[in-house]
């Protein structure tokens, strides 16, 4: 691995980090909600990342399985917060 590579995984350890500080600090469950799909996006990207480091097309059906679950994941926990109101 090269040099960007850790780079790159530094500054998705930081996203990590900070979207579980918001979802386990948010003041609103509507802020947990944003921050579970920014994670979620984090890890789609990171997963779609690691396709093109060890140079298998698996990865990227993994990713796409993965983001089309989180959508729903987050849809769902939306819409079940909206009829709470």
């Amino acid at each position: 691995m090269t040099i960007i590579n850790y780079i790159f995984f530094g500054f998705v350890g930081l996203g990590v980090l900070f979207s579980f500080l918001r979802i386990l600090l948010g003041p609103t469950s509507a802020d947990r909600v944003a921050a579970l799909d920014t994670l979620n996006v984090v890890l789609t990207g990171t997963i779609v990342f690691l396709a093109l480091v060890f140079n298998n097309g698996l990865y990227l059906d993994i990713a796409l399985v993965y983001g089309l679950l989180s959508f729903t994941e987050t849809v769902v926990i939306s819409r079940y917060l909206e009829g709470k109101k």
